[in-house]
Formats: structure tokens, C-alpha cells, sequence
């Protein structure tokens, strides 16, 4: 386990020198804010593995950070309880972000099928699935973590209260809570019972 959170550190890490180098934006305003470093989250039209790890260590700093003023949150708020709750959904938002760029991640190393020709590259092929199972299993842990943030921003006193300009985060939190058709935790489980099966396959290569 330590070697697979020791590559995910390096990959941080390497990211990290390369923002000092040649740091992207830092220099044009001082960054402290949750609501600063998400907005340098993006997706990308072609998910390439270092995109993904930008946008971990930007969504990464955003979970740390706190909020700026409710004067300037994403969406307008007049009282202590609209502002208690657009900090529920946006730490949830974060999370589920955290959660699908792991995905994207994991895919990238991820082997579905051990086929007989691979066998050359058998410790190749066995290291990919241990860094693809490092990504699913952290993927795991941010949408637990979603999941609850879901649950509270869907209190009951919560549920009349409409919040101006982040009605998708208001679907996401349904979507997680009452209707259930957004759950990562299911297509996660899969994927780790499927990359257990082909691990299997490549051990019993000769």
C-alpha cells in the first residue's frame, strides 16, 4: 500500500515543482480561497493523465482552503443558514469532482482484459493495475466523503431553501440523496471486483 501512495505522492509532487518553475495565474493575484483555486479547475476535451493531476491539485487545494466571504460566494445569500448551506454542496461538489478525476486517472492505468499476448509484459501490466487500484480505492474515499456532504445540504431544513446559480450542485445533492441515480460508490465497486479478476489472470500467466 505504501508503494502505490508513494506514486500518487510523486505524481503531486512532480506537479508541484512544475507550478514553482513556471507557476500558471499565481502571479496575478494571491490565491486563498476555496472559491479561487476552483475556479482554475477545468475539464479538458482530452483527458490526458497530466490534466487530471492539475486539476486534483487544484480541486485538492480548494477542499483545504476556506471560504471567502459570503459577499463573494457563487451564489447570492441573505442569511447565516443559505450560506451553511452553499458551503454543504460546495465542499459535496469538490468531492464529487475529487472523485471523477481520480476516475479519469484510474482508467488511464487500468487494464480490462489479461490477454494471452501480454504475457511479456506481465510486471508491466501488474504494476499498471496497482497504481489503477491506488486511483479507485482514493476515488472511493471522495465520494464517501461526497455522500455525506450530500446528506447534510439535504436536511430537511435545507429543503425549501433555493440558492441562486448553483442549481446543478442542488440536482447533484438530489441525484446522490433521494433519487440515487448518481452513485460512483457502485461503478467504483465494479471496476475494483473487475481489476481483482484480471490481476488474477496475469499471476497465472507463465
Amino acid at each position: 500500500m505504501n508503494r502505490k501512495k508513494t506514486f500518487v505522492l510523486s505524481c503531486m509532487l512532480f506537479f508541484t515543482i512544475g507550478l514553482s518553475i513556471n507557476p500558471p495565474l499565481l502571479n496575478s493575484w494571491y490565491i486563498m480561497y476555496k472559491e479561487q483555486f476552483y475556479k482554475l479547475f477545468h475539464v479538458h476535451s482530452n483527458q490526458y493523465p497530466d490534466d487530471t493531476m492539475e486539476n486534483i491539485y487544484w480541486l485538492e487545494k480548494a477542499l483545504k482552503a476556506p471560504f471567502t466571504n459570503a459577499l463573494y460566494a457563487f451564489s447570492p445569500v441573505e442569511t447565516p443558514e443559505q450560506y451553511e448551506k452553499y458551503k454543504y454542496l460546495f465542499t459535496m461538489h469538490i468531492n464529487l469532482k475529487l472523485t471523477e478525476q481520480y476516475l479519469y486517472l484510474a482508467n488511464k492505468w487500468n487494464k480490462r482484459h489479461a490477454y494471452f499476448y501480454n504475457a511479456p509484459w506481465k510486471e508491466e501490466n501488474l504494476k499498471s493495475l496497482d497504481i489503477a487500484e491506488t486511483c479507485f480505492n482514493t476515488a472511493l474515499v471522495y465520494w464517501k466523503d461526497a455522500g455525506e456532504w450530500a446528506e447534510k445540504a439535504r436536511e430537511k431544513r435545507f429543503r425549501f431553501m433555493k440558492l441562486d446559480r448553483i442549481e446543478f450542485w442542488e440536482d447533484e445533492a438530489f441525484r446522490i440523496v433521494e433519487e440515487r441515480t448518481l452513485n460512483y460508490g457502485a461503478t467504483i465497486d465494479r471496476e475494483l471486483a473487475n481489476l481483482r479478476k484480471v490481476r488474477e489472470a496475469f499471476l497465472a500467466m507463465e
